[in-house]
């Protein structure tokens, strides 16, 4: 690293910290030549190979807005979006790769979006793999029931457990009102 001080070439590394969710290393340095310190911040780059061949920085928020659309009057809260959206994130850099398709992106969505919200799953697969017909859609339809969803596997054990023979107990507690 050149210092931006004397402009040597070499500096020695003082220190070094995540920032920004870990995405991003702040590094503390010290000029050998003059002994002045600077910071500086490194980011592992994640390009997005767009359709057309162009290539764009990867963008949480992108992928929050298609996610938002898709769960548009879902159950779903704004802090479960934005752990998809790191989580789809987190995925990608996990490939190791600095260019990723556009296609891949999309991909990485799916998986955890059937998790959070299987409506919103669906919808997000009818724009995002073209569904033409109602056929496309009974057919997705037809894998979610076959390869149920960890949120299905919970709704479906608590299910069995209210259908289990064991007695319940039912506890009334008075009604309180705050005059």
């Amino acid at each position: 690293m050149i210092c931006p001080f004397c402009r040597h070439d070499d500096s020695r590394v003082v220190d070094s910290r995540p920032v920004q969710e870990g995405t991003e290393i702040r590094r503390r340095r010290e000029c050998p030549k003059c002994g002045q310190r600077f910071s500086t911040q490194e980011v592992a780059l994640l390009n997005i190979i767009k359709r057309s061949g162009a290539t764009e920085p990867f963008s949480r928020e992108k992928v929050l807005v298609g996610v938002r659309k898709a769960c548009q009057g879902r159950p779903v809260g704004e802090d479960d979006l934005v752990l998809l959206a790191q989580r789809v994130e987190e995925t990608l850099r996990g490939t190791g790769q600095a260019e990723i398709e556009a296609q891949e992106v999309g991909l990485a969505i799916l998986a955890p979006l059937r998790e959070l919200d299987e409506v919103a799953y669906l919808r997000y697969a009818s724009v995002y793999r073209n569904f033409a017909s109602l056929e496309d859609f009974e057919g997705e339809i037809a894998l979610l029931r076959a390869m149920p969803s960890s949120a299905n596997s919970l709704s479906a054990d608590s299910q069995a457990d209210e259908k289990s023979d064991a007695p319940s107990l039912k506890v009334n507690q008075p009604a309180t009102s705050n005059r």
